[in-house]
């Protein structure tokens, strides 16, 4: 018996297509080590990472959750969402505030790792500088991941 079909077999996921279940566990798995990196670079390297550079992560979970609180059944044309105070364009900006908030993250740790880490000659070690950009990549592509592999919210009530 395969891992999948224990999966499967379990209360949980025993309506979910094996797409939804293998989605939910990249992204899961994604953004788990993105933080796992980031944490054992940290106690690692302790004088290395500042809490500013913290940031930078804290920002790419804050866009994991702002991009996923969102349905992509509010966003197609047909059952547009109307409740809220904006409705549709709302959810819209929202989504877009989201994304934003993501590349933000991402260019924020490249221009980190660049200033502080690769071209700074004090520094002897490299390495938290990749590490904070690993980190907020991980976040980014499970947010990703997550978002457009997982079906919409009537397959999930149909079981497909």
């Amino acid at each position: 018996m395969s891992i999948m079909d224990r999966f499967r077999q379990s209360y949980w996921f025993e309506n979910l297509s094996r797409r939804t279940i293998l989605a939910t566990v990249v992204a899961s798995m994604l953004f788990f080590s993105g933080w796992w990196i980031i944490i054992d670079t940290a106690s690692v390297y302790p004088k290395s990472l500042n809490f500013s550079y913290y940031i930078c992560g804290i920002l790419a979970t804050i866009s994991f959750i702002m991009v996923n609180a969102i349905s992509n059944d509010m966003l197609h044309a047909e059952a547009a969402y109307t409740g809220g105070i904006l409705g549709n364009s709302g959810i819209k900006v929202f989504l877009f505030a989201g994304f934003v908030l993501g590349f933000t993250s991402i260019i924020a740790a490249i221009w980190i790792m660049i200033a502080e880490f690769a071209v700074n000659e004090s520094r002897t070690d490299k390495y938290p500088g990749y590490a904070l950009l690993m980190h907020n990549v991980f976040i980014f592509l499970s947010s990703l991941i997550y978002k457009f592999a997982s079906p919409a919210e009537n397959e999930y009530l149909n079981g497909y």
